[in-house]
């Protein structure tokens, strides 16, 4: 005969919240971002504040059409972040498709999946930045093309700035944005910085690499920097509840 099992069933135990104890943030991230989620790891690293991701289906080349093809898909992607739980924030990471679909669409498709969370966006949680930042004057760097650049434009404009240059790189196609290194980020603010009177800069695009050189570029340039990833981990903490300064993020992180 075999030897028995002795089996021991419904053993007691308590719980405790120690995953997101202080706030829980949930993510849409685009299926084409290899960005964001290194850059809120490294944004977002408090004790008890934690962040779930899903990936949202959309297309690696960029247009209005690509961008407006996400919204039936944001409900069902945000249900699939923490299902019947809750969490404090609930964001669509993807500015261009926040502007083209509008805010009101993006929360209104986030809140069918978690009508408890306070929503946010990348192009939302930059308005936010540039007013925390008593920013009127706002230099833009994207590295869409040109129909999504005119609406990135008028988006900042319809929302109280004033855009007195614009720089692009005009690269439509994600995994290439997503890797456009630190050196050519830095040029290309410098020059469109240079000679021309701003009170900000901003970097749109999630799949940028620049949170990391956020404070280092401030310091070069004497203005205030941020990004769609840097702003959005921001707002996801302040709308959080999460008021921690975090200087080494640079000024926005300051405050």
């Amino acid at each position: 005969m075999g030897q028995q099992t002795s089996m021991f069933e419904h053993l007691p135990f308590a719980t405790d919240q120690v995953i997101g104890s202080r706030a829980r943030i949930g993510l849409v991230v685009l299926s084409t971002d290899y960005t964001i989620e290194h850059e809120m790891r490294a944004l977002i690293n408090l004790p008890g504040v934690d962040v779930f991701h899903a990936r949202i289906a959309n297309s690696p080349n960029i247009s209005p059409d690509t961008l407006r093809a996400m919204g039936p898909l944001i409900t069902s992607t945000a249900e699939l972040i923490l299902p019947g739980d809750k969490v404090d924030v609930l964001a669509y990471a993807c500015t261009s498709a926040s502007i083209v679909l509008g805010t009101e669409t993006v929360a209104k498709n986030l809140r069918a999946a978690k009508p408890e969370a306070k929503t946010t966006n990348p192009a939302f949680a930059a308005f936010h930045a540039f007013a925390a930042l008593q920013a009127k004057r706002i230099a833009v760097l994207t590295p869409y093309a040109k129909h999504v650049n005119d609406m990135v434009q008028t988006s900042i404009r319809e929302a109280g700035f004033e855009v007195p240059v614009f720089g692009s790189f005009n690269e439509p196609h994600d995994p290439t944005v997503a890797a456009i290194d630190s050196h050519s980020l830095k040029s290309a603010i410098a020059k469109i910085t240079d000679g021309h009177e701003i009170d900000a800069v901003f970097i749109s695009c999630t799949s940028v690499r620049i949170a990391s050189d956020v404070a280092a570029i401030e310091a070069e340039l004497g203005l205030p920097v941020t990004s769609s990833n840097h702003a959005l981990a921001w707002h996801c903490l302040r709308l959080a509840g999460i008021d921690d300064k975090l200087p080494a993020f640079g000024r926005l992180f300051s405050l």
